[in-house]
């Protein structure tokens, strides 16, 4: 895969988004130091994770926190996680290079729809980007969406970029609320040893450029988890200030609105 622009850069960002599967490849075992290489192959700038924690009781990390800057340059992400020793939020978390997380923002979106799902809002100088994992009805995937870009509209920034599993295979139905959107699919994602859907994507905002995009698909990906990771280079400027009313980060054990219900996966 092409090589990402330079750390960090002030106008290219490479955004990737990788379903990890809690670290289990398609059939077990749990060996996250797979899932550690991929990501590290990706280069990117932010990453948004989905399935990062083990699914039942306090859904402990299944990517060990303690590995993750040894072995990839990269850092969590700072919000509170479903539970004590967890390393998302309804499984997902962001990883972003030390440099950015200096400039982070970020807050926790609860999202409708029958399984409690919710997305991860990162705000960074010229660029609000949005790690979601959806439902697995397509109902819920149009609510989920529908409320994202309503709380866009509320931050007012006309340049987000929208990353992660959106479990849709088709490429318009259920996306509707993305039509003020580009919606961008690097390829099959999913099954990973022999990739035929495309449930990860990116949808950004008209006003970026999106220079290059791609699947990660090598023998080490498609061992590692059951779906492909995907980037996408974005073109941003990194000197825009944050928005005047954006909420930073919200360090608190309990959003309004929250249901307290571990997601599903």
């Amino acid at each position: 895969m092409p090589k990402s622009p330079d750390h960090p850069s002030p106008d290219h960002l490479r955004l990737a988004s990788y379903n990890l599967h809690k670290c289990r490849g398609m059939t077990g075992p749990h060996a996250p130091e797979r899932n550690l290489r991929v990501i590290a192959e990706l280069d990117a700038d932010v990453i948004a994770l989905q399935e990062v924690d083990f699914r039942f009781g306090a859904r402990p990390e299944a990517l060990p926190r303690a590995l993750i800057e040894k072995t990839t340059g990269m850092v969590p992400a700072p919000f509170l996680g479903t539970g004590e020793n967890s390393l998302g939020w309804h499984g997902q978390t962001i990883l972003l290079r030390p440099e950015l997380r200096e400039r982070a923002e970020i807050r926790r979106l609860p999202l409708p729809g029958i399984e409690p799902r919710g997305a991860l809002v990162l705000r960074l100088p010229g660029l609000t980007v949005v790690a979601v994992h959806l439902g697995l009805m397509r109902s819920s995937r149009r609510a989920q969406l529908s409320r994202i870009i309503a709380q866009a509209r509320r931050i007012g920034h006309d340049r987000m970029a929208l990353t992660g599993d959106f479990n849709e295979w088709h490429d318009s139905r259920g996306l509707e609320a993305l039509e003020a959107l580009r919606v961008v699919t690097p390829g099959p994602s999913w099954p990973a040893p022999f990739p035929r859907l495309r449930y990860d994507r990116f949808a950004v905002s008209r006003s970026i450029e999106v220079l290059d995009c791609g699947v990660l698909d090598n023998e080490m990906a498609r061992a590692a988890s059951d779906h492909l990771p995907i980037w996408a280079d974005l073109a941003v400027d990194a000197h825009e200030e944050v928005p005047r009313g954006y909420q930073p980060a919200r360090v608190t054990s309990r959003i309004p609105g929250e249901d307290g219900v571990a997601g599903a996966d």
